[in-house]
């Protein structure tokens, strides 16, 4: 067991290097109004975080990251280009099921992190370097991807809206949205509603809930997805190699969904930004599913450190890209966002051994 200062003496060492590199130290609560977690993820955080509920304030959560106060903070009138880092618990529930597990993992630890909001082109190699210059030590592999490459492969599928909208809002539940991606791609059931004077009950609206059955109704026309669509999906989220042969992979696929072309293109020239660095990009593994497993609020690049001798472990260190959470919590105003924590636990881990 790894008594807690010496984990605090790691986290206080990355944070010293955050703030070497720019970044304003910030202290969100702990305590969160859980309204905008359960907006940005929907009913499924309940699973992961903890929440209770407060006479004044309504339910809450404890704190299952630092993103998203971060964001809020910035998206209040933060400046830009913007640097911030901090160092604090984090709380989420990690083993399902209904027996404990042998070596359960800690439901509260420290995240040491790093946000950075720019449109600066070359922002996500800053990032990405940052932590695997801090990494480098450790042996760890880094692991990148990319979940616009993914969300634009769906966009492109030859199916109504409605379908399309379904499989992005699971794009970050692998077994939902394989169900789903099964379910269009054969002939739709036809589905009737009984009309009924019955009241509508539910937190949703009666417009909302109408809404809904209109578009299960209207879903027995659709045709299914051709079988070729598929198979590229399935190819496409099957990718997983050293960059530069990823790259050369994904333009031969590519050639079969020409809408990927753009997200191919920008994810060519990040790895390009990334070398120039100094990192070797055969080094980087490119796993085009990654990222499909973390939160969901990264919509772009992502990136992971994972020890090589502990393939149960969570990743060491793990980022990404979040656009969309700028705009969603910025009422009307966006910006490019892209950040990263470390794990000074496992680091801890690593170091005794």
């Amino acid at each position: 067991m790894i008594p807690k200062r010496d984990k605090q003496a790691i986290g206080q060492r990355m944070l010293t290097a955050f703030r070497a590199a720019g970044a304003v130290e910030v202290a969100p609560d702990i305590l969160l109004p859980a309204d905008t977690l359960l907006d940005l993820y929907g009913e499924d955080i309940r699973a992961r975080a903890y929440l209770t509920d407060d006479p004044l304030r309504g339910e809450v959560a404890l704190r299952p990251d630092f993103t998203v106060p971060v964001v809020q903070m910035h998206m209040k009138g933060g400046a830009e280009p913007a640097r911030y880092c901090y160092l604090g618990e984090v709380f989420r529930k990690q083993d399902p099921g209904e027996t404990r597990p042998e070596h359960p993992r800690d439901n509260e630890y420290l995240q040491a992190g790093f946000e950075l909001f720019s449109r600066d082109a070359d922002a996500d190699a800053e990032v990405f370097a940052l932590f695997h210059n801090l990494l480098a030590p450790y042996g760890t592999q880094a692991v990148i991807g990319d979940m616009s490459l993914l969300m634009e492969a769906v966009r492109a599928l030859p199916l109504p809206a409605p379908r399309r909208d379904a499989l992005l809002h699971h794009i970050w539940r692998p077994r939902r949205f394989a169900a789903l991606l099964a379910r269009f791609s054969a002939p739709a059931i036809a589905r009737h509603f009984a009309p009924t004077d019955a009241p509508f009950t539910g937190l949703r609206s009666e417009a909302e809930m109408q809404a809904r059955l209109d578009r299960l109704a209207s879903d027995a026309d659709a045709a299914p997805l051709p079988g070729e669509w598929a198979d590229r999906l399935t190819r496409l989220f099957a990718i997983r190699a050293a960059a530069p042969d990823a790259i050369a992979d994904l333009r031969g696929l590519a050639a079969e969904m020409p809408a990927i072309g753009p997200a191919v293109d920008r994810l060519s020239a990040r790895i390009a930004a990334i070398a120039a660095r100094g990192i070797d990009p055969r080094a980087l593994i490119f796993e085009a599913s990654h990222g499909r497993h973390t939160m969901e609020y990264y919509d772009g690049f992502t990136f992971s450190f994972l020890a090589r001798d502990h393939a149960d472990w969570p990743p060491i260190a793990s980022g990404g890209r979040y656009d969309a959470m700028t705009a969603m919590l910025g009422a009307g105003r966006a910006i490019p966002a892209i950040g990263g924590i470390i794990r000074p636990g496992l680091i801890a881990e690593l170091e005794s051994a």
